[in-house]
């Protein structure tokens, strides 16, 4: 077996670990309310934790997928610290956002008061929608340059430089299919959703989303 397919193997492996990890976390009562209380009183150190390990996963599985045998993406180490960053953003962005548009509503801001059902959807939608139309395509653009930038390391160009980042980026696709079709077809719904939580789930359904996104595409293509 060469290195590259020993490599894939052992990064199905370690994601079929970590899920699993996650999925027994949340099932038994004893480690879901632990999960609960490290996500409330370290909720940065956790986001960091969830998506670096979620995220990376994501692309473990889309790779593999896409391929149609074990894949291992290279910089894998780099690519979990880079999830873990945004992780560390998204959670921080989620509560500003959350906070904002409920006092925003409490004040007569936006329309739709009280506790009710309806109501509670309306808030998660208007903090869905605002979240993902500023800072998910800032966020996204972000990481389009961070993965060309290791494409480009790979492909051995030793310093690529800003411009041959941005210049290495496919900007139209990424208006064309990213902002214009998955953010008012996939984000906003599934972050919807997502925002109907309790808070402490919020930041591993977001990471989690981003492993279906992948597994979509993967499939798509």
């Amino acid at each position: 077996m060469s290195k590259k397919n020993t490599a894939g193997l052992i990064a199905g492996i370690a994601s079929a670990i970590v899920l699993a990890a996650f999925v027994i976390v949340l099932v038994i009562p004893a480690s879901r309310e632990v999960f609960k209380t490290l996500s409330s009183e370290h909720p940065y150190i956790m986001g960091f934790i969830k998506f670096g390990l979620l995220a990376t996963v994501g692309e473990v599985l889309a790779l593999t997928i896409k391929k149609k045998s074990p894949q291992c993406p290279f910089y894998i180490g780099w690519r979990m610290l880079i999830w873990g960053v945004i992780g560390v953003a998204i959670t921080f962005m989620m509560k500003a956002y959350s906070f904002g548009v409920a006092g925003m509503m409490e004040n007569g801001l936006l329309p739709g008061q009280g506790d009710g059902f309806w109501n509670r959807l309306l808030r998660a939608f208007y903090t869905a929608a605002v979240m993902n139309l500023t800072f998910g395509p800032t966020f996204m653009a972000t990481h389009k340059c961070t993965d060309k930038y290791l494409e480009l390391r790979h492909a051995g160009i030793r310093k690529p430089g800003l411009k041959g980042v941005i210049g290495g980026v496919d900007w139209h696709g990424f208006v064309s299919f990213t902002l214009f079709k998955t953010i008012p077809l996939f984000w906003i719904p599934a972050h919807t959703l997502t925002f109907m939580l309790p808070a402490e789930y919020q930041v591993i359904v977001a990471a989690a989303l981003s492993i279906a996104l992948g597994l979509i595409l993967s499939l798509k293509k």
